[in-house]
């Protein structure tokens, strides 16, 4: 039985003003790829905020706020709609789980947008599912709003990401450390295809199944590729250009298992994440990464080692293994270079350089060695380069000066440096001390600051001269030490 409107009937469809265009498939695969799961009404919902751009991107007719509210919440199940809950497993933190799933989550369907692609619109923090594992299948506040901020800033900055169409109080109390206000997130993606994805069925020894998710994954992602193999290949240079622009702008994913690893080359889940403030190449956030693992510097290796889970898992529908294991392996040792391609290329343009030379890479590594040594703040570092006032972020100037003698006489032989800079350096990321503060704002029933924030993310190339004070690196008692997962 189906909720439609103030329906509630299998027999008769009340419609709703609010119309999303769905266009299904993944809800066409076999029952054994997701239960299918109705999102779980809540208490009193109220909407917090509406993508009325990307709702536009979608083809979607938007409704009055409070019937959005209970569409968005779970409470309408729109019509055209097909919840589920999608299963998948993972490595997480190294260590294999073999069935993880949509725990508090659940896909209502897939529109094609006004663009030609074809995106999810999912429920997050909808409630329990059959994946749960003894959780509540909800999120509070907090998560849900971090997530909207920082993958709608993501997206302006140019980097493929989720993005948020809608966030709801559901007005429930959600129990973690303590009693916190419930919300939920309606996310939009590519796919919700994960290296997990894979991983469950390959591991299940349900090559059907395996060979099924392969073609459809090929269909929807990359009809361009030949088989298992072509896949794979367009997996990883999707993932080296992701990895590549992660690093670009200081972002650090803070939980890369493989059930977070999207095959669409999106940046997805955005749990534990943060952006660097002083630069350090160690840098680590993640309360539940004790060892570094996903450390800032770490995140091209961690790339490639999901690749080499994913490669294993499509390897399995194969009946020459060897040959396979040979391809495979040299699509996958192929990846470390083709990130360093990448970085280098995207480096270059933020110290102002188009043309490829010898020494470019040394100039570019000096200065971040200097950067680290000098707690220099990444983003206004490099920002700075543009009116050379970057020598004010280094507790030693002279650093900066020392190495700037060389790259000035580098920039000679550029034309347009200031402008490469301008358009590759943003003036203004989602700082981590701020998204505190917007949280804590927000469980006071103060949502300007998560206003404020998304308008002025979403512009970050711009100097806005009345959000200066979004450019400010944290006072020491704004430090942000460590950051938590949305469950």
């Amino acid at each position: 039985m189906i909720r439609y409107g103030n329906c509630v009937t299998s027999a008769y469809v009340c419609r709703m003003t609010m119309m999303i265009p769905f266009d299904n498939s993944y809800a066409r695969l076999p029952e054994g790829f997701f239960a299918r799961q109705a999102p779980v009404p809540v208490r009193a919902p109220n909407l917090i905020a509406f993508n009325t751009n990307l709702a536009k991107l979608l083809r979607i007719t938007p409704d009055e706020a409070e019937e959005m509210a209970r569409a968005f919440a779970g409470n309408i199940v729109p019509e055209g709609a097909e919840p589920l809950a999608q299963l998948y497993s993972g490595h997480q933190f190294g260590t294999y789980n073999p069935q993880l799933g949509d725990g508090r989550a659940v896909l209502l369907g897939e529109t094609i947008g006004a663009d030609g692609v074809r995106r999810d619109i999912q429920l997050k923090g909808s409630g329990q599912t059959p994946f749960s594992r003894r959780g509540d299948g909800r999120a509070w506040l907090g998560p849900v709003l971090r997530e909207y901020v920082v993958s709608e800033a993501m997206h302006a900055l140019g980097i493929p990401t989720t993005r948020a169409l809608a966030a709801v109080e559901t007005g429930e109390i959600v129990l973690r450390e303590g009693p916190m206000p419930g919300a939920i997130l309606t996310r939009v993606a590519q796919s919700h295809l994960r290296v997990g994805t894979f991983q469950v069925f390959a591991a299940r020894g349900q090559l059907d199944h395996l060979r099924k998710l392969t073609d459809y994954a090929i269909q929807r992602h990359y009809p361009d590729a030949q088989g298992p193999m072509g896949l794979l290949r367009a997996v990883r240079d999707a993932q080296a250009r992701l990895i590549a622009q992660w690093m670009s702008v200081g972002f650090i994913h803070g939980v890369m298992n493989t059930d977070n690893s999207s095959i669409a080359g999106e940046t997805i889940d955005y749990g534990p994440c943060a952006f660097m403030d002083s630069y350090h190449p160690n840098t680590v956030f993640s309360s539940i990464d004790r060892m570094g693992r996903y450390a800032y510097s770490n995140q091209p290796e961690i790339a490639v080692w999901n690749l080499a889970q994913l490669a294993t898992a499509l390897i399995q529908q194969f009946e020459d293994k060897d040959a396979a294991v040979e391809e495979a392996t040299e699509i996958v040792h192929a990846m470390p270079d083709l990130m360093q391609e990448h970085w280098l290329k995207r480096f270059r343009t933020k110290i102002g350089l188009v043309r490829a030379e010898d020494g470019d890479l040394e100039l570019i590594s000096d200065l971040l060695v200097r950067m680290a040594q000098n707690q220099a703040d990444f983003t206004n570092t490099f920002r700075a380069l543009g009116g050379d006032h970057a020598r004010d972020q280094f507790t030693d100037p002279v650093a900066y000066d020392e190495w700037a003698e060389g790259w000035r006489a580098r920039l000679q032989r550029e034309d347009t440096p200031d402008v490469v800079m301008s358009a590759a350096n943003p003036a203004f990321i989602p700082r981590n001390h701020r998204i505190e503060q917007m949280i804590q704002s927000a469980v006071q029933g103060d949502y300007a600051p998560f206003h404020r924030l998304n308008d002025v993310l979403s512009r970050p190339y711009e100097d806005q001269s009345d959000a200066v004070d979004l450019t400010r690196p944290p006072s020491e008692s704004e430090v942000v030490h460590a950051t938590f997962c949305g469950t």
